[in-house]
């Protein structure tokens, strides 16, 4: 199985969607990284192209953590529109990578970028398999099923406070260390985000949202959580093989 795990700035994968990337790892899956944005915005001391070249960097470390493949960022911070040029530019990654699975972004989050990423995480591989779609680079159509995941927005709510449920929940606490690892790869944050958002550690930051996904499951420590995306347009048949290569980690259910 290939999963292509899609989302906006760097660091953003690591906080929501790296868990279940680890356990996939060790289920034989191939994996797959893309951060849209190229992380230009996130800094409070460095200039616009150290910061990107730095971000670059850190995304490949933690690509190396995990043994993913990279894909290079197809636009600067607060760029990430859903517009034609964009959906090209995914879409060929999409079909470079012919993924069976996508995780991105939550539909509902606090910030524009992340909600766009998932827009055009979605259109990318809604058009993968029309002849007549040209991406850029020019890509040859794929058809394969792909089944696609939404995870938790930050603060596990949408803009207007409103809680955001998962379809079922995903018990990483035997891999939370290796999260915590991957995640340290982008150290430019720290500072960025004690200054900007107010996070006291993005590390604790991180394991702080885990052990709120979990609350109220029996017996689970950290946890990462899913919706999944109508399967109208991106698979013949309804399907949900991230639960069945999971399924010892599923929780299923509202809690």
């Amino acid at each position: 199985m290939v999963v292509f795990a899609i989302h906006s700035h760097p660091d953003d994968i690591e906080f929501v969607i790296a868990g279940t990337l680890f356990l996939l790892k060790r289920a034989g899956c191939e994996i797959h990284y893309m951060n849209i944005a190229n992380g230009s915005c996130g800094t409070a001391e460095y200039s616009r192209e150290d910061i990107i070249r730095i971000r670059r960097e850190e995304s490949l470390a933690a690509c190396r953590c995990i043994g993913a493949v990279h894909h290079e960022s197809v636009c600067e911070d607060m760029g990430v529109f859903y517009n034609d040029d964009l959906i090209r530019k995914v879409s060929a990654a999409v079909r470079n990578v012919n993924p069976d699975i996508i995780l991105t972004a939550s539909p509902e989050d606090y910030m524009e970028d992340h909600m766009n990423a998932c827009r055009l995480a979605l259109g990318g591989a809604f058009v993968r398999g029309m002849a007549n779609y040209v991406s850029e680079p020019p890509r040859t159509p794929v058809e394969k099923d792909v089944t696609i995941y939404h995870a938790v927005p930050h603060g596990l709510q949408d803009g207007l406070r409103r809680p955001i449920d998962s379809d079922f929940y995903i018990d990483i606490g035997s891999v939370i260390e290796n999260k915590v690892e991957m995640l340290a790869c982008h150290e430019s944050q720290k500072n960025w985000l004690d200054v900007s958002q107010g996070f006291d550690s993005y590390l604790t930051t991180m394991k702080d949202l885990n052990s709120r996904v979990a609350e109220g499951l029996a017996g689970i420590d950290y946890a990462e959580g899913f919706r999944r995306h109508l399967h109208f347009g991106y698979s013949r048949e309804e399907g949900n093989p991230l639960v069945d290569l999971l399924g010892d980690y599923v929780h299923l259910g509202i809690k």
